[in-house]
Formats: structure tokens, sequence, C-alpha cells
């Protein structure tokens, strides 16, 4: 077999060959050049022996044959053989080709060879000398690395006859693939001076771009070269045929088109590895094997032990994996090259004998005390392994996932964990860690999951706990219809706390629950008007806190639910947290809530974490914290991705994150997500107002003040179902006055804050009462004069200082339209003892621009403005006052802190009330008081 036969086996890469030239050399100068002096000395009758050897697809062959001609055009006679894959067990296979190549001269020695008896001696080797010693003779050997045993003597024992004064070169080329190792040659080698070795190089990035040019036609830029130099490892047979591909395909030589030639690439070297491994002996197949499993994790002896074998020189194995561009060296380590070789590593391997690899990789991994995670991956693809251990590590590992917030793999390592023998409570504990994973990466699976370990029929207290914490997390991700049943149906045999627990659950999810009318159709006992227990006080907490009834009460059984910790389920402390929060025991409850947050975070319960994390947005927005609400939010998200919410949970996140939005000026976003699409169903859960209530705060924002009075209407309609009457759960009625103020409506918007002011009353809270009671000053002016001078009583770190702020800021807004700075700026006075104003942007804004406004003359009195001035709303008159003073739209927008959009419907809804048509009739009507007038800030 030569090296133009029609398939030529190469480095056991097989490629389809034609009868034609190689492509010119690229950066081979060097090895050429003592090629050249090779052939030169062997024409003056000095012999040599010449090793090239490179990684296959570096161009070792092309070399021999290039030195081949070189020397056929110096009379020098060439005798041609190569080894090969389908010749390495053929003993004498590549003797009988040279010999064939000597004519009848050889003819005896070839029949000793072929006969059926084992030859003596070493036939044809003094032929081949004799005839030397007439012509000078250059014997080149490709792929060497696939000489049979026998053959690999022969040519020793050539070797070793070579003198001075034999004209005789042996020039062979070979791969790192030889299993006799790289230095058998030398070690026949009778005088150093007598051998050469030479190592092809792969090519640089000038070579390659050289390359692309000749095969493509045209140039191409530096990144296009180095981006084909980096993937194909600068192998000339690999950039040929991708190179190939690639101008076929009709593609161009730049940088934007690299992408498509990595993946030509990464297909031909994939193609030639799996080729290649065959030609690899056992030993070395075995060692590869073990180092695509476990290469990044144990060195090169423990791999050795992972292959079974015991007794090896790992040097040799590593330098026969180096040569062959399989590895590539780390220290004690040795690492596969590219991913993609290490795909076709192990693709055609069985798999059971795959599995029984990782399985003994994992074990030596653990012995050495690897990383829980990568000791994970290796179990994940390895049969049970039937030790404690690997459960250990199974849960571990799925900790750090879900720490990272890699839920998928979280879940993947638990439904591992599954498959070890353990006990049955153990199992059922890890059922439902891997179903808290698997309400973020597949909610219906967890759900599922979690059916199941509530209809267990397991006893004892564990038993009964998990039941509990596997109800707790269906009614974190909001479903409560299904909760409801599911609680129903296990109170038929739950005892004792199990029972009390349970009872709780299922009035929570009747609470929170959909309207469907349904919740008598269980035989479910009634909650206790007093509960004793912990779990049932928390839900009554939130029931009176919710109606606005006794509120020492609500704040007594709250405490009570807290104080038991987690043997009171999750979400109920989430109620018992926000009920205490609404009796103006902020800080406690907040506190109270850090902790509930800490602790699941450490359980890693994602679903009941994002709730609380939720609430927690949801208080510090309210409290004016919007820096820390918008983190919380964040935080919420990574807990559980939007998408993963149930429906019916799914608006509190998205109503907290719109009004963190508009408090900061981000309109758009805050347009967004107030009106983006909900999933069906949403509109019966219990968060459904609360998405009400943002909708209306970005219209009442953008001008749209009809809408947003039908918005506070409809979310205090759907509280008023639930008998959830108390103002300070949501302010619908004092917010939904003030638009009805800027509507005219005086007689509705004192009908909703006189209601808003009993309810309040009633319910006892300062902050409430104070904000009820600051808002019932805008209908009475009088009133409010008087208010003004001795404004409601509240705590300066009310749990609603921004709504409180936002009330403040608006009386003080229309006393300055009035041109009664004094009690404006009483009001301000007031409002810089509030923190929120330093942390809301769009309140801040304003502030500053009261403050200047307080800074200049005073304005006119009413005598002096224009007829129907007094008809606007206090928003219409603040955003006319400025027009008439000169500002145009974008300014006004700025200095009233609204978008422009909101500034072009006041001035529009002012304009008809006034009876004109434009800003100038507007400024005409008021032209007599502009001299006495400067522009505002």
């Amino acid at each position: 077999m030569t090296g133009l036969e029609e398939e030529q086996l190469y480095a056991g890469f097989i490629r389809a060959g034609r009868r034609r030239a190689d492509p010119p050399l690229l950066e081979r100068e060097e090895e050429q050049a003592q090629l050249k002096k090779m052939v030169a000395a062997l024409g003056e009758g000095r012999p040599a022996v010449v090793s090239v050897t490179g990684r296959p697809g570096f161009g070792h062959n092309a070399l021999l044959r290039w030195t081949a001609r070189l020397a056929e055009e110096r009379s020098v006679r060439v005798l041609r053989v190569s080894g090969s894959l389908a010749e390495r067990d053929l003993r004498y296979g590549t003797v009988t080709q040279l010999l064939g190549l000597l004519g009848e001269m050889a003819e005896p020695a070839l029949d000793a060879l072929r006969g059926p008896r084992e030859p003596d001696g070493l036939p044809g080797l003094p032929e081949l000398l004799r005839t030397a010693h007439r012509v000078p003779t250059l014997v080149t050997v490709e792929d060497a690395q696939w000489l049979d045993a026998a053959s690999l003597n022969w040519l020793q024992a050539l070797v070793r006859r070579l003198s001075t004064g034999v004209p005789l070169a042996l020039l062979i080329a070979r791969t790192g693939l030889d299993p006799h190792g790289p230095d058998w040659l030398a070690e026949a080698t009778p005088s150093t001076r007598l051998t050469r070795h030479l190592t092809v190089r792969p090519l640089s990035s000038r070579a390659v771009a050289a390359l692309v040019e000749r095969i493509c036609g045209t140039p191409c830029d530096e990144a296009f070269a180095a981006a084909a130099t980096h993937a194909s490892l600068g192998s000339p047979a690999v950039l040929r045929s991708a190179l190939q591909c690639f101008t076929d395909a009709g593609h161009r030589p730049s940088a934007d088109r690299a992408p498509q030639l990595h993946t030509l690439i990464t297909g031909i070297i994939g193609d030639r590895a799996g080729r290649a491994l065959r030609g690899l002996t056992d030993e070395a197949t075995a060692v590869l094997r073990a180092l695509a499993v476990a290469g990044d994790l144990l060195d090169f002896p423990l791999i050795c032990a992972v292959a079974g074998l015991c007794t090896v020189s790992e040097s040799r194995l590593r330098a026969t994996l180096e040569m062959a561009g399989f590895t590539v060296p780390d220290g004690s380590y040795e690492r596969i090259r590219l991913p993609v070789v290490q795909a076709r590593i192990l693709e055609d391997m069985p798999t059971a004998e795959r599995t029984a690899l990782y399985a003994r990789a994992a074990h030596l991994a653990y012995r050495a005390v690897s990383d829980d995670e990568d000791i994970a991956r290796l179990l994940l693809q390895a049969p049970p392994i039937g030790e404690p251990w690997a459960v250990h590590v199974l849960r571990g590992s799925a900790g750090a996932a879900l720490r990272r917030g890699d839920f998928a793999r979280a879940a993947t390592y638990l439904d591992r964990a599954l498959d070890e023998i353990q006990d049955p409570v153990q199992r059922a504990h890890i059922s439902l860690d891997l179903a808290g994973a698997e309400a973020v990466s597949a909610p219906e699976a967890s759900d599922r999951r979690l059916a199941a370990l509530i209809r267990s029929q397991g006893e004892g207290e564990a038993w009964s706990q998990l039941r509990i914490r596997a109800l707790d997390l269906i009614l974190a991700r909001g479903d409560d219809a299904w909760a409801r049943r599911a609680a129903a149906e296990a109170l038929t045999t739950a005892r004792g706390t199990e029972r009390d627990n349970l009872i709780a659950l299922y009035w929570y999810a009747a609470e929170t629950g959909p309207e469907t009318g349904d919740v008598s159709a269980f035989d479910v006992p009634d909650m206790p008007v007093h509960p004793l227990a912990p779990a049932q006080a928390g839900i009554r907490a939130g029931q009176l806190a919710a109606r606005g009834r006794h509120r020492g009460r609500a704040a007594e059984l709250a405490r009570r639910a807290l104080d038991a910790g987690n043997a009171v389920p999750a979400v109920i402390r989430l109620v018992a947290a926000r009920a205490l929060w609404l009796t103006d025991a902020a800080t406690e409850a907040e506190d109270r809530l850090a902790a509930i947050v800490a602790e699941l975070r450490r359980r890693h319960c994602h679903p009941v974490l994002a709730r609380a994390l939720t609430i927690r947005a949801e208080l510090h927005l309210r409290s004016g914290r919007l820096d820390a609400a918008d983190r919380a939010a964040d935080a919420a998200e990574r807990a559980m991705p939007i998408a993963a919410w149930h429906p019916l949970a799914a608006p509190l996140l998205i109503a907290v994150r719109a009004v963190v939005a508009l408090e900061t000026r981000r309109y758009d976003e805050a347009r967004a997500l107030s009106g983006a699409p909900m999933p069906p169903g949403a509109e019966y859960g219990i968060h459904w107002p609360d998405l009400l209530y943002a909708r209306a705060r970005v219209a009442t924002e953008e001008g749209r003040s009809a809408e947003a009075v039908e918005l506070f209407k409809e979310c205090g309609r759907w509280l008023l179902r639930r008998q959830w009457a108390n103002p300070i759960v949501l302010p619908w009625r004092s917010s939904a006055a003030r638009a009805c103020i800027s509507l005219g409506d005086q007689e509705q918007a004192q009908h909703l804050i006189l209601e808003e002011l009993v309810l309040a009353r009633r319910w006892g809270a300062p902050s409430a009462l104070g904000l009820a009671q600051l808002c019932a000053g805008c209908f009475d002016q009088k009133g409010l004069a008087a208010g003004i001078r001795a404004l409601p009583r509240v705590p300066r770190e009310l749990p609603t200082r921004l709504a409180y702020a936002w009330v403040l800021v608006e009386l003080a807004t229309e006393e300055i339209a009035r041109g009664n700075h004094a009690a404006a700026a009483r009001l301000l006075k007031e409002l810089s003892q509030r923190t929120v104003a330093h942390t809301s942007t769009r309140l801040a804004e304003r502030v500053r621009w009261l403050t200047a406004r307080l800074e200049q003359p005073t304005t006119p009195g009413d005598a002096a403005l224009p007829t129907g001035w007094g008809d606007l709303s206090p928003a219409e008159r603040q955003t006319a006052e400025l027009a008439r003073r000169g500002l145009g739209n974008r300014e006004i927008a700025e200095q009233l802190v609204v978008s422009r959009r909101t500034v072009e419907h006041r001035l529009s809804s002012a304009y008809k009330k006034l009876h004109i048509t434009s800003r100038k009739e507007l400024r005409a009507r008021s032209r007599p008081m502009e001299r006495d007038v400067t522009d505002v800030v």
C-alpha cells in the first residue's frame, strides 16, 4: 500500500485520495532545509536515519513525499512504503511492500516471508544493502506508527547495519499513536550522528491567512485568520478540508463568517478523532475514555486506576496521547484537547461499560475529596452506587445549584438521588426538595409530586411535617383552589397538630383563593373565633387585619403565630407578619419577616421564599424605601421567575414592580408592567386588587383621571366582596377621592374620604387615621387651614409614609397655587421629617420644585386670575399656572414630575373649562399680572 492509493489510511483517519500532487507546504522551510542536506549527503554516500513526527493532519507524510520527489530529481532511488491500520497485525506487511519494490532479486525472500513457517534470519535485508551499495537509496516509511512488530524488528536491524559508506537513508514519518513509543528508532541507531528528529509544528496565523487566500481566492482579515487558527489548532489537513467546504458553501473569509467555519472545523475534527480511536492500543483507549469521564478531576495516576490499569508506563501513555493530538499536559493532569473529541471518545462505548466507568470515577473522585458538584455530575451518568455518601453528595450539589439559581440542575441532582437505596422518610424529604426545585423549572411536575406527598399514608411526626410542608409549597406558588381540596382530603385522617395546621391552611386557601362559592362543600371545621393553635391564630390575625377590626387582638394573635417558629407553616407566618405590620408594629413585623426569609433561604424553599420576598418588597415600597423594594423584587424573581408563578399569585410582584418604576420616573416601564396581559385566571386571585391599584396609579400619573377612578373603585369592590374593609390594606378610597377632585366630582370624593375616615377610626392605627384625616383636608379649605396648623399626630416612621408624603406634597402644591406660601411651608416642614422624601425620585423632585416656588414672589390673588380658574382641579391649576408663565410641556412635566402626556391631558381639560383653545389665549387673559411674575425654575 502506497501513499497514492485510492484510499489511504492516514494516522488512523480514512481520507479519500486522488492521484494529485500534494499542496504546497506552508511554514516547513526549516524541515525542508534539513531534508535537503540529507538528500545531498546521501548522494555523497553518507547514510542517515530521519524521523518526522507530528500530530495527525500536520503534514509529516507530505514532507516525506516532498523529499522523495527531491531525491528522484537527483537520481536517488526511492522506495516508498507505508504502515496502515489494516495491516497492523499482518506479519512483515511493510517489509513485504519494500521487498516487492526490489524486483526479481527479492523473490526468494518474499517466498520465505509468505511461507507457512517462520523465516530464518531477516529475509531480504542483505539484498537491500547490496543494491544500496550500487545505487543510493532512500527508503520512506509513512505512518510508521502502524508497523507490525515483525516489520519493526526488520527495520531496526536495517538501522543497526547502517554505517559510513552505505548510501542508504531511512526516512520515517509517524504520529504519537506509535504503540512502541516515540524513541524506538533512536534506540536502534548505532550512532547519534546518523539520527535526526524533526517535529512538525502547527501553522501560525500568518500561514493560515495564506492558506485561506489560496483556497478561498481572496484575502481574509486578521480576526478570521486568528479564529481559524484557534479552532483548527493549526492543522493544515483540517484547515484544507474545512476551507474547501466553506468555499463550496459560498462564504467569504470575513470575521462575521468565523462561526460557520468553526462549525465545519468542529465536525471535521470530531470525525477524524472518531476514526483515529480505532488505531489506539487497548490500554491507551481505556485511559482516553477515563480522561473523557474524569480528566478534569483526577490526576493521571488516578485516571489509570479508573481505567483499570495497575502496571503500565504512565509516561509512555501520556506521550502517546499527546503526540496523537488527543490530550495536552497540565502538570500531573492530562486534559482532552477539544470537547467534540471528548464526546466522540464516549459515544461508541457500550452503555453498561460507560456507566460502570462513571461509577468507578465517582468512587475515586469521592476518595480524592473532589468538589461535590463534580462528583454529582459523574453520579448522574452512573448506576445507583448503593452507598450513603452518594445521596449526601447529590443533595449538597442540589443546594449549591439552588443558591446560584440553577433550578433545573438542582432538580436533576435530586431526581438522581431518588435512585439510591434509602429509607422512606429520607426519600420523601428528597421528593419534597425536588418538588421545590421543580416548582421553578417544571411547575406541573412539582404539583404532581406534592400531591403524592400530601396523600402519603406514613404515620408519625416526620410524615405529618412532610405533608404540611408540601401543602405549604402549593399555597406559596399560589394554587389556592387545589390546596383547599388537598387540605380537606388530608383532614379526614389527620390528628393533633397536623389537624390544627391543616384547618388553618384550608381557611387560608379559602380566604385567598378564587371566589368559587364552594367553600362549604367540604366538611371542614370553622375557624375558631378565639383560636388556641398558633397556625390558626396567624390566620385569624390576618382576617381581623383585613377586615379592620380589633387591632390589639390582631397584633396579639399574629405574635403568637410568629413566636411558634417553624412549627407554623411558612405561608401562615407570612400572613401573621403582614397583619402585624398593618397594626403599625412595622419595625417588629419587618424583623420577623427578615427571620422568615433567612430560614427559607437555608431550606432552599424557593416558592415560599419568593412569596416572602415579594411581601418584603411591598412593605419597603409602602414605607418609601424604593431601592430596598427594587432589590427585594429582584430577589423574589431570582428565587422564582415570574413565569413559574401561579396565575393567582403573579399580580402582586408585577404590581410592586410597576409602582416602584412609577415612583422612580421609569414611566414606560411602569406602563408596560401594569398593562401587560395577565395569564387566564389571574383576575380571580387575592392579589388582583394590587394590580388594579397599580394600574390606577399609572392612569392617574398620565392624567387619565376618569379611568383611574374606575380602576380604584373596581379594586375596592373586589376587596369589599371579601369584607376586606381596612383602608390600610389598600388606600383605594382616598386615592379615588383625589382623582375625583381632579374631575370636579367633589360630592363623590367627599363621600369616599369620609368613609375612609370612619373605617380608619374603627381600625385605630395612627398611620391609617393620619392619612385619612390629611386627605379630608382637601375638601374643606377652612378646615384644611386649621389642620395645617395642627396636622394629625402620627408616628414619624409610620408604615404608610410614602402615601402620607404624597398627600402632603399635593396639599402643599395646592396651597402654593392659591398663593398661601405660609401654609405650604408648614406642610413642607412636616414632609421634611419623613425620610421617604429622599428615596422617591418623583417625590424628591417635587419637593425641590416646591421649595424653589416658595422662594419666588407671592403670586397674584384670585381676582387677577382668568375667569373660570376656580373650576379647575388642583392638578389642572398647577399645570395651567406654569403654562401661563411661559413654560413648555417638557418643562412643565419636569417641574411637576409627571409625563408629557399627563401635561397635555391636563391642559386640554383646563382649556375646555376656561372656554379657550390655546396657550396664547391663556396668557392673553393673564397678561395684566405678568409684570409681577418671574419664571419658575
